[in-house]
């Protein structure tokens, strides 16, 4: 099989090309992204938006009623396997200096969408109360009873996180700390893994051991950074691990037969039968696993479905599939598409709280967050490619 190219750099790089005796040589051809990062990530972001509406339908048929993990863990896994590729090739092209200001750079445009959802749901939030002398059940309930000014405050500090914005602060955390993650890796990715294991054991064992959360019944994040770190640092292994093997993990039948068992067993244990109207099959009698925490059981859950979909060669040309454009299109512009995402799950919250979640509501809800979502994709790709478009002929000129 062709080696994936992307795995040195992302699209989105522009490598500086200083001024030498050898302008004329050819520029490298633009890489190739991996699709199969992009759709996979596009599909969370939709699935995270049907899973933040409660009493949703369609929630019942998302990953987490069919295992032990859901959208989240795929989120946060992609992140390092992405800041690996883009962050970790440009700290061996253009040096620490570069890639640093590039990633606080990007951390402060995450902290500016994490601050402007949160003051817009604070303020939609508000004006509803108001208008229907309802209470909330959801999100920024906590933050309201501080006050609009001081929820605001202790929002913006991350010292108070809401359900359902609770995820930006813990990428904006790991992302900040992803030099130290490719510093470690340069010594050696298993004494990065192992340390790494170390702390999301503790944090499993330990309980109390997490930031505060005013928001919170517990005081604590609910993505807990210290064992969601884990899932991050896996991720950026993965990248390497994949570049090593030609754009796929290593194929072994006795791997893929234990990945294959395991995600049998987490759909007779972690499935939904109840909701679905069918008899329990789970076949132990022990607790969902912890989420917080990132529990061994989903932790397992992912590994299993991250081996098979980045070992199986079929999985490359699925998710280039035409059809999977605007999905892909999703991933590519996670930011945006995550706080389209969250604004229309407010909205369905909201509807949902006050007219009841009738079908004509949550097809209406759905549909439209989905269109939404899937819209604002396909415009943000079109400028994308207009814009690489006007760059071409520009970068022609400067090579002739």
């Amino acid at each position: 099989m062709k080696r994936i190219d992307h795995l040195e750099r992302p699209v989105a790089d522009s490598d500086p090309q200083p001024a030498t005796d050898q302008a004329e040589a050819p520029r490298p051809a633009k890489p190739i992204r991996d699709a199969r990062v992009d759709v996979l990530r596009g599909f969370a972001l939709l699935t995270i938006f049907v899973d933040h509406i409660p009493r949703n339908a369609p929630a019942l048929f998302t990953l987490h009623n069919f295992g032990f993990s859901d959208a989240a863990e795929i989120f946060v896994l992609l992140a390092g396997y992405s800041s690996m590729i883009a962050y970790g090739g440009l700290f061996r092209r253009a040096g620490a200096r570069a890639a640093l200001l590039r990633i606080a750079r990007r951390c402060l445009r995450i902290y500016l969408f994490q601050a402007g959802l949160l003051l817009a749901t604070l303020i939609i939030v508000r004006i509803w109360m108001d208008l229907t002398g309802l209470v909330p059940r959801f999100g920024v309930a906590p933050l309201l009873q501080m006050g609009l000014v001081p929820g605001l405050m202790r929002g913006l500090a991350l010292n108070a996180l809401p359900n359902y914005l609770d995820i930006l602060p813990l990428y904006i955390l790991l992302l900040a700390l992803f030099p130290l993650v490719y510093v470690g890796i340069q010594r050696g990715v298993w004494g990065v893994l192992a340390l790494s294991g170390t702390v999301w054991l503790a944090a499993n064992a330990d309980h109390q051991l997490n930031l505060p959360n005013a928001a919170a019944v517990d005081d604590g994040w609910y993505f807990n950074p210290f064992a969601w770190q884990f899932l991050f640092v896996i991720g950026a292994a993965l990248a390497l691990a994949v570049r090593a093997g030609d754009g796929l993990l290593p194929w072994r039948n006795w791997a893929a037969a234990v990945a294959g068992l395991y995600l049998g067993f987490a759909l007779l244990q972690g499935g939904s039968w109840d909701a679905w109207g069918l008899p329990d099959l789970r076949p132990l009698a022990i607790e969902a696993p912890d989420k917080s925490h990132v529990g061994p059981l989903r932790l397992l859950n992912i590994l299993a479905l991250m081996y098979l979909f980045l070992s199986v060669p079929a999985m490359v040309r699925m998710c280039r599939w035409r059809r999977l454009r605007l999905i892909d299109a999703c991933g590519r512009h996670s930011l945006e598409i995550f706080a389209a995402g969250c604004m229309a799950a407010l909205i369905g919250r909201i509807l949902y709280r006050t007219f009841d979640a009738t079908w004509p509501l949550q097809v209406a809800v759905n549909t439209g967050g989905l269109a939404l979502m899937l819209g604002l994709a396909h415009v943000l790709d079109a400028r994308a490619r207009r814009r690489d478009a006007r760059r071409q002929p520009a970068a022609s000129q400067v090579r002739g």
